[in-house]
């Protein structure tokens, strides 16, 4: 909760590497009228030579809220904080005005690393996927990355250029060209381009903002991703058990059902009953900042979730052994649940997985039997009062010489309920 007991209200001006050359009259008139200035030692050495003292933050950001709140109680009737480019992108301002109260701080943006990357590289940014290495692990961000055309990320000593493209390569990503861009706005400022297996075997300064943009030529792209949908995916490019092959959710039962629970990127999805992951995977799919849970009891199901994930290229797809509602119980509230084949305890596992869904999430159940529909929608009318129903009856076309024919799948039944907020 943000605070109120402060007397003073801070400034936080954004410097770049060229220091006070690179800002406005106004700007340098604000830093030459403080009484102290704070700021991280890398962006005080850009105001070094101001006689004004100074307070170096400490790296930890619950200290260095301490030490902002004292400056504010002092006797410093203008303080001001120093922040490399856009305090607000990626920067300390959000974090102080989130704990100490927006109303006591003014901001004075400079042009941000990321904005003068972009202009280096003389790509447009406002349909980039952005991002900062230092704050999510490296698994989530390769996700996202599979589905942007163009990529900015802030750099990060925990994963560098090389790591980060050698993760790419491994996931069979490779259409990509990267720009890193060092020092920008200063006298040593660096652009260099490469390939993804380029910049595999490159280092660079820890100052730097990484650009990638997806090759015009699609080809390797295309050829690798070939029947690859975000959802709805043929059956058989899915790894089955050849026993069971015909258990699979179908494409279209599939689609309709994801279309339904309204995933966003960064929700947690329980797939109950996954079998070999069909729908888990599509999910992810569509939840790439997010987290699917794949809960099946057959081994040899289970064994080939990962495999399916790892083929379409997901990595949070988390696969639970175990039987629903049971296995239910230490994963997080999800924001959406598809339940396929309610099994012998039908009542347990749409009642323990309706009250573990968050207001506002979505649930889809999927039965192939009348009596297991008949016994679903009873059961969930007694939890939601809106129970939307779907007989899925599709028929495939096939092309048999010069002629076109139509095979019937055998037909499957749908549920769709949402949680209301309250």
């Amino acid at each position: 909760m943000a605070e109120s007991t402060t007397t003073n209200k801070v400034v936080i001006v954004g410097v770049g590497d060229d220091g006070l050359a690179g800002l406005t009259e106004s700007a340098r008139g604000i830093l030459a009228g403080a009484d102290v200035i704070l700021g991280s030692p890398s962006a005080l050495k850009t105001v070094e030579d101001l006689g004004v003292r100074k307070v170096p933050l400490s790296s930890d950001m619950v200290e260095a809220v301490d030490q902002v709140r004292q400056v504010m109680a002092s006797d410093a009737e203008r303080p001001v904080l120093v922040s490399t480019g856009d305090p607000l992108f990626y920067g300390i301002a959000r974090y102080l005005c989130e704990r100490l109260g927006k109303e006591r701080f003014e901001i004075v943006p400079h042009v941000s690393s990321m904005q003068l990357a972009f202009a280096r590289v003389k790509e447009s940014w406002d349909d980039a996927y952005l991002a900062n290495l230092g704050s999510r692990p490296v698994e989530a961000i390769v996700s996202r990355i599979r589905n942007a055309e163009k990529v900015g990320l802030f750099s990060s000593d925990r994963c560098p250029p090389w790591k980060l493209a050698r993760a790419m390569l491994d996931r069979g990503i490779e259409d990509y060209r990267a720009f890193v861009c060092e020092h920008l706005g200063s006298p040593d400022e660096r652009v260099t381009q490469a390939s993804l297996s380029e910049l595999a075997e490159m280092e660079f300064d820890p100052l730097h903002v990484l650009i990638l943009v997806r090759s015009v030529d699609h080809s390797a792209r295309a050829d690798h991703q070939a029947g690859r949908l975000r959802f709805g995916n043929p059956d058989e490019v899915f790894f089955q058990n050849l026993p069971r092959r015909s258990l699979v959710t179908t494409a279209e039962v599939r689609s309709i059902a994801l279309a339904q629970l309204n995933i966003r990127a960064d929700s947690v999805v329980w797939d109950v009953g996954a079998g070999t992951g069909s729908v888990a995977v599509e999910a992810a799919l569509l939840a790439p900042e997010g987290e699917v849970f794949a809960i099946e009891p057959r081994a040899d199901d289970l064994a080939l979730i990962p495999v399916n994930a790892e083929k379409f290229g997901v990595s949070n797809v988390k696969p639970i052994a175990g039987r629903a509602p049971d296995a239910l119980a230490d994963l997080p509230d999800p924001d959406a649940v598809f339940i396929g084949g309610t099994g012998r305890h039908v009542g347990l596992v749409l009642r323990a997985a309706f009250q573990r869904l968050r207001p506002g999430g979505r649930m889809a159940v999927n039965v192939a039997s009348v009596e297991a529909l008949v016994e679903a929608h009873r059961l969930l009318k007694e939890l939601a009062k809106d129970v939307q129903v779907w007989d899925v009856h599709i028929s495939r076309g096939v092309e048999q010489l010069d002629r076109l024919r139509f095979h019937s799948n055998s037909p499957s039944y749908l549920l769709a309920v949402g949680k209301t907020a309250d």
